[in-house]
């Protein structure tokens, strides 16, 4: 915010979100840079099946991506709270843009080798580790507390939008010049990088100073001893693990699915767009499903909405049928991304974001990796329906679950202090006995 936003703010009368300027420059480009992104999520295994003609390598590649991103999550958390966090986000956009610009060229120069995608990949998945922490922290530094679900939400259209025109956008430009996908997507990091400066991200947290006279080790186990304390968390931790490991197994089948009905790849492009549509309708109505439940028993209505559709994907109407309940299935998704957001950052001090979001990462999405071989493996033995409702049994008998659990259901978010700072964290979660499932 800037210095009159602050004033303001203090007085209890905060301005519109549209104009906080920095925030708005740290969302226009983490949307460019997020749109660069999915162009590539369908450009990298276009790319390797015409370099290698082999499927596994391509899942291989992803799997890398994902990997180096879980392995540096943890130090990255730490030295985003030790460090300069403006020049963090800085480094992450620089090496990104030259990752990709290095691969386009390759790509371009027709001398690209597997080796080449295989280490931009790992390059691109350990800065996604260091940035994604750094924005966690530099939205926190940049919104009013009480603008934080408004900011959310506006943060998961973003997403939403970039899911659902990134991937066919992705194909049109490979089918133009297979460099173009990667070109562009170097060019989305530059922009981002023009935002991040322009955005003028609060540069440290109180204390990192100390802290960089501690072990990083101490730093990390600091924040996973914070997380372990609290009950509530760590029963959302629990479920978040195995629903990302699950919901991660739903591509496969659908797509042999839709293909076991007769329908071609445009039929399978159309129903899995409707996942981004229903996201960008659960943005705009995230504040209001968000009122109706705390987080705490929010994640299991929500996860179990999300089972009862995707076992009604199995039902036989036709190859077009899907697109409808996984358009109802992701309508309240974004709900629980926002108020899970709003939770951490009105209850975790400011000096720990950085390591705890990236502890978050780690424990929730840990096993994600997992689910795509899940879903291939019950595909290839039971169909894609037969997975399909195998897949939305294991969620709904989760939620079940985590519906009784009395840590997690007391789980609440705290409201904001008037300050426009973030509260402590401990008389909240005294009063608890004390995720999320997502986040780029």
């Amino acid at each position: 915010m800037s210095e009159r936003s602050e004033r303001i703010s203090k007085r209890g009368e905060l301005p519109p979100l549209r104009r906080n300027s920095r925030f708005q420059m740290l969302w226009m480009g983490a949307a460019a840079s997020e749109l660069g992104t999915t162009l590539t999520w369908v450009a990298f295994p276009l790319l390797i099946l015409a370099v290698t003609g082999s499927a596994a390598l391509a899942g291989l590649v992803g799997a890398c991506r994902i990997t180096a991103n879980l392995l540096f999550s943890l130090p990255a958390g730490a030295w985003v709270d030790r460090w300069d966090r403006r020049r963090i986000l800085i480094a992450a956009e620089v090496v990104r843009c030259l990752a990709l610009a290095a691969l386009a060229a390759a790509v371009l120069t027709g001398r690209v080798a597997l080796w080449q995608i295989l280490a931009v990949a790992v390059v691109t998945g350990a800065a996604d580790s260091f940035f994604g922490p750094a924005r966690a922290a530099a939205i926190r530094g940049v919104v009013a507390p009480g603008q934080l679900p408004e900011a959310y939400a506006q943060e998961e259209a973003r997403g939403h939008a970039a899911a659902l025109a990134g991937p066919p956008l992705g194909g049109l430009l490979f089918g133009l010049g297979r460099a173009l996908p990667f070109a562009v997507d170097a060019l989305s990091y530059l922009v981002s990088l023009v935002c991040v400066v322009r955005a003028r991200v609060p540069r440290r947290p109180a204390g990192a100073a100390e802290r960089r006279e501690t072990g990083m080790r101490a730093d990390v186990m600091e924040a996973a001893g914070w997380l372990w304390r609290h009950r509530g968390l760590r029963a959302g931790l629990a479920f978040a693990l195995v629903a990302n490991l699950v919901a991660n197994a739903l591509l496969l089948p659908v797509i042999v699915m839709v293909e076991a009905r007769g329908g071609d790849a445009a039929a399978t492009g159309v129903v899995l767009a409707g996942l981004g549509l229903g996201g960008l309708l659960g943005a705009t109505l995230s504040a209001r499903i968000g009122r109706l439940l705390p987080p705490g028993r929010l994640m299991p209505a929500v996860v179990g909405f999300f089972a009862l559709a995707v076992c009604a994907t199995a039902l036989p109407f036709g190859p077009y049928w899907p697109v409808v309940p996984l358009f109802l299935a992701t309508v309240a998704a974004p709900a629980l991304n926002v108020v899970l957001r709003v939770l951490l950052a009105r209850l975790v001090p400011d000096a720990m974001t950085g390591r705890v979001v990236s502890v978050f990462t780690m424990a929730t999405m840990g096993l994600t990796p997992v689910g795509p071989l899940l879903g291939g493996l019950l595909a290839q033995y039971v169909g894609g329906a037969g997975a399909l409702v195998a897949v939305g049994g294991l969620l709904a008998a989760c939620s079940v679950v985590a519906s009784i659990s009395p840590a997690l259901r007391g789980l609440h978010v705290p409201a904001a202090a008037a300050t426009g700072s973030a509260p402590s964290a401990v008389p909240v979660l005294a009063e608890l006995g004390r995720e999320p499932v997502g986040e780029r």
